[in-house]
């Protein structure tokens, strides 16, 4: 920004957001302590950003600082008024007092930019434990399954060429699916697992990719688990000839 020492009145707003290099930070810092209406225009610019930013509890983004100048810069701040006497200087006051709301309405645009930032990243981070979460539950499925003392294992190939392991526990009346080799689907499909029961086809969840998912049903009182491609979002009932169908232990 390279202000002029008579021009510190017009940073309030930057050091709130901490928008200033080191040598005008510097500068303001040592002036601020004799000036009560620059302390003032601090205080509300710092009050408003953190009401606009309250939402988000992560650290601002790399590129924050320089989203923040470039917000700040492209308002002209003039400086608050100052005391003065004679006529000539009355003018200028009437001007000054007048810049005071574009400094706030800059202070809020460059908040309002931060606000939405750390809105973004908190759904981001939000998003992202829930997604955790899900894999710690599924995990613990998994483990309680495999753990199981009366669990039963059967191995299978797909048609499609993939390896496949059911583990099953009929105390726990849970199974989990394990896939090897499973090629990825076509745009639109995708895998789905079910269960036979009595003849019936049940869903029992699905499979993206090689790895290990828990079936969801009556694991218990199937005698087959089975695997199909269907349209994304899965059918109720299997639209495709199966993969798969790997007869469970009686």
């Amino acid at each position: 920004m390279n202000q002029h020492r008579s021009d510190l009145h017009a940073l309030a707003a930057a050091y709130a957001l901490d928008a200033l290099d080191p040598a005008e930070r510097a500068d303001f810092a040592a002036h601020l302590p004799h000036c009560e209406e620059c302390r003032g225009d601090v205080a509300e610019f710092e009050a408003t950003a953190a009401r606009l930013a309250g939402a988000a509890a992560q650290d601002p983004p790399p590129a924050l600082k320089e989203r923040t100048m470039a917000a700040v810069d492209g308002v002209r701040q003039l400086p608050p008024p100052v005391p003065a006497t004679g006529a000539a200087r009355r003018a200028p006051r009437v001007l000054a007092r007048k810049a005071v709301p574009l400094a706030l309405a800059a202070s809020v645009a460059a908040a309002v930019s931060f606000a939405g930032l750390a809105a973004w990243q908190y759904q981001e981070s939000q998003d992202a434990q829930r997604q955790v979460q899900q894999a710690e539950r599924q995990l613990d499925a998994v483990s309680t399954v495999l753990a199981a003392p009366d669990a039963r294992t059967v191995h299978g190939r797909a048609t499609n060429g993939a390896l496949t392991t059911v583990v099953s526990s009929d105390r726990l009346n849970q199974g989990v699916f394990t896939a090897t080799g499973l090629p990825t689907p076509a745009e639109g499909t995708t895998y789905q697992l079910w269960l036979d029961q009595g003849g019936s086809m049940r869903p029992a969840g699905f499979i993206g990719s090689d790895g290990t998912v828990p079936l969801a049903g009556d694991i218990a009182g199937a005698g087959a688990v089975g695997l199909t491609l269907e349209p994304a979002g899965g059918s109720p009932q299997p639209t495709t000839d199966p993969l798969l169908l790997l007869a469970l232990p009686a």
